[in-house]
């Protein structure tokens, strides 16, 4: 098993931030549909967000991943 050097937290970094951006992508968008879903009393919105916001994680997920190549 290698050890990790000093230059390795940055990597280390990279992927904790990889692996939160799409649950919290996701709860943002949710968070914003529940909160128009109060505002204009209605039940259906904060599905849309939830929608919208997976599909802006998975495509900032993407353009993370294609940066490093």
């Amino acid at each position: 098993m290698e050890k990790m050097g000093p230059g390795d937290t940055r990597g280390i970094g990279k992927y904790i931030n990889l692996a939160l951006l799409l649950p919290i992508a996701t709860f943002v968008g949710y968070a914003m549909g529940y909160g128009l879903d109060i505002l204009f009393h209605t039940m259906w919105i904060r599905y849309v967000f939830l929608l919208l916001g997976s599909i802006a994680g998975f495509i900032e997920l993407i353009r993370e991943l294609n940066k490093g190549t």
